[in-house]
Parts: C-alpha cells; sequence; structure tokens
C-alpha cells in the first residue's frame, strides 16, 4: 500500500532557520500523518527539506486536510494500522528512520467512551510497537511521543500542572495516554541504552488550526454548525482549556526532536500557550463568534455530555528553559489564524503553507 517514491519540492520554500534546519537532510518517519496534526506536520517537514516518510491509516473522511494537501504524492505514505506489530516493524525498518513523530492514536474522548478497548489498544500497545519497531530497525533513532494535556490526574486545582506531577485519567482516552506514558518511560528506562534510541514525550494543549474536521471537537463542530446557519451546542461551556494554535506544539515537537541529542535530554514536556490562552470554552467561542457576522452559539450546557475536565493548565517553564521554546502568538492572534483556516476565499492547503511560512518567520526574528 506504499504510494509515491518520494516528496517532491514545493514551490515557494523559504529557506529554513537555525531553529528547524537541524532536521533538513533528515530522514522522518510520521505516524498519524492522514490525521490533523500529522498533516500539518508533515508539510512543514516537507518544506524544511526532510525526506518524509508517513505510516498511518487512511483519512477517515473525504476532504481531509492530507488530501488537499495533497501529501500522498509528496511523501513516502503506507497505510498501516500501528496495532498490526509485524506490518508496522516492516515498514519502520523500510523507512530507516533518523528522527520519529508519533502522532498516531485514538484521540476523541467521546470515541473513547464507546469503544474504549481500541482507544487502550492503539494508544498503548500500539505506542509500544512504534518503539520496538525502532528498536528492531537497528538505528539510533530519536523518537517524539505525543500525548496530551490530559494525562494528569486532574484535582480540578488552580494552577498549571507540571512535569513532575501525578499521572491519571478519567475517560478512557485520558487514562490511556496516562498509561502510555508510563509505557514510555518503562521502555525507555529498559532499552534506550542498548538500543541507541531516545525517546522523550510531548504534552500538548489543546491544538486549533485550519484543516481539523474530527468529530466532536469544539472548533470544527463550530464551523460546521455556523456554515448550516447553525447555533453551536456546547458541551461544557464553562471548562478551562489551554487553546494553541496547532504551529505552536508542533514547533515545540521539531525542538524537542533536536534536542535528544544533547547529553541529558528531558523525558517528558509539555507545550501549552502560557495563561494567557487558559481560556474558558465560552471565550474560545463568542471571540470565533465575533470574527464574522450571524454566527451564534448556546452557552448553557449540552445534556448528557460525559465527564469531562473542568480546568485544566500547562505549566511551560521546562520547555522555555531546556528547549529554549514560548509560544509566540496571542490568544486573539490564534483565533485570527483559526478563522483564516476555515475561509471559504482561500483554499486550505494556500492558508496552511502561508502560515508555516509566517509563523517560522517570526520564530527566527
Amino acid at each position: 500500500m506504499a504510494g509515491s517514491p518520494g516528496p517532491d519540492p514545493v514551490d515557494g520554500t523559504r529557506g529554513t532557520s537555525n531553529e528547524f534546519s537541524a532536521l533538513a537532510g533528515k530522514r522522518v518517519l510520521i505516524t498519524g500523518h492522514t490525521g490533523f496534526k500529522g498533516a500539518w506536520l508533515a508539510e512543514w517537514l516537507l518544506q524544511l527539506g526532510g525526506e518524509v516518510h508517513g505510516i498511518a491509516l487512511a483519512p477517515e473522511a473525504p476532504g481531509s486536510l492530507f488530501e488537499r494537501l495533497g501529501l500522498a504524492a509528496r511523501l513516502r505514505h503506507v497505510e498501516c494500522d500501528i496495532t498490526d506489530a509485524e506490518g508496522l516493524s516492516r515498514h519502520v525498518r523500510e523507512a530507516a528512520p533518523d528522527v520519529v513523530f508519533h502522532l498516531a492514536a485514538q484521540a476523541l474522548v467521546r470515541r473513547s467512551y464507546r469503544d474504549p478497548l481500541r482507544t487502550w489498544t492503539v494508544n498503548v500497545i500500539g505506542t509500544l510497537n512504534v518503539l520496538e519497531a525502532v528498536r528492531a530497525s537497528n538505528r539510533p533513532a530519536r523518537v517524539v511521543a505525543v500525548t496530551t494535556d490530559k494525562v494528569y490526574r486532574n484535582r480540578e486545582w488552580p494552577h498549571a500542572y507540571r512535569e513532575s506531577d501525578e499521572l491519571g485519567g478519567h475517560d478512557p482516552y485520558s487514562a490511556s495516554k496516562a498509561a502510555c506514558e508510563i509505557a514510555v518511560a518503562s521502555w525507555r528506562a529498559s532499552f534506550a541504552e542498548t538500543s541507541g534510541v531516545r525517546v522523550a514525550t510531548a504534552r500538548a494543549g489543546n491544538v486549533l488550526g485550519g484543516g481539523d474536521h474530527a468529530e466532536d471537537r469544539i472548533v470544527p463542530d463550530c464551523y460546521r454548525s455556523w456554515s448550516r446557519g447553525a447555533p453551536v451546542a456546547l458541551r461544557h461551556p464553562h471548562s478551562t482549556r489551554p487553546w494553541q494554535h496547532v504551529l505552536e506544539p508542533l514547533g515545540g515537537y521539531i525542538r524537542l526532536a533536536d534536542h535528544l541529542n544533547a547529553a541529558a535530554p528531558v523525558e517528558a514536556v509539555n507545550f501549552g500557550p502560557g495563561p494567557s490562552g487558559d481560556r474558558r470554552v465560552h471565550e474560545l467561542v463568542s471571540g470565533l463568534a465575533r470574527l464574522a457576522p450571524d454566527r451564534v452559539w448556546n452557552d448553557e450546557s449540552e445534556p448528557g455530555a460525559v465527564h469531562e475536565a473542568k480546568a485544566l493548565s500547562l505549566a511551560i517553564d521546562l520547555a522555555r528553559h531546556r528547549l529554549a521554546w514560548q509560544p509566540l502568538l496571542s490568544f486573539d492572534e490564534t483565533l485570527q489564524w483559526v478563522d483564516r483556516g476555515y475561509s471559504r476565499d482561500e483554499s486550505t492547503a494556500d492558508v496552511v503553507r502561508d502560515q508555516i511560512h509566517s509563523y517560522q518567520d517570526r520564530r527566527t526574528v
């Protein structure tokens, strides 16, 4: 099920900065590249000049960002379920990656209630399959395993969670990602030194951006409703989340991959917007609604909504001090960038590429 033999250059690619140029020319593997975050990352890495390989399931629905960016024809695309250990190992061996960004996951909270076993299998066993496949490839690869901001045992307290705080999770998705963190730590302690594989986990906040059309996510739900002229129904309007544009954590993942070459790299790190981006759901939706006329939303909680944490915030001191990373976009700028990503006046692919260029240029100032 392999795709094209390799990536084609993108017209208008700009020079790489010192911050990102460490991956230029590297063999990079992304698991989950057909998903929202994976497609953004694949586009960015292609523009940095990397040799990009992708292993993932087929896109869930027509019109995905993966398809709009034409990624199947521009990278080495393979369809494989990460729970298929044998097939995955074969494809990883063929890719022979220097760097792996592991994003493949079952990432939806409400789906995890409907299918908890699949959620646990993909997120925990699938991650271990990826690590074992990299180990079997006999290459000293660097692996960034992406989990979530929801890995912490949520005590509904007012301060931000640090990487040293207790892991946990109420819903199957959050708990499976916390278990994934424990599994990665165990694998690292057991096999990293003998295999030469370096692995760290990345815990990102709630990411937003054009091209996300997943079910049960607040921003896609908003634009689906508004496109029909219908009001948005909010499940938990007063819950607080660390909202950030998708390019913010992706830049952090790239920094973390480079940092894994350090003598004593970090093992787990948060990527969030800082306190200014911690906003309630209704603040996010009302902010997007103000950017265009006739956008209506309902401030009442959706009846029968499943349990989700009320308060969540990430401390990002470790990323700032050890990786020299920090968020660049204000909350208002994030909303403007997100809204442009759903514009009917520009193609999603053009917006994605332009925003990657703009973000990278800003990062180098």
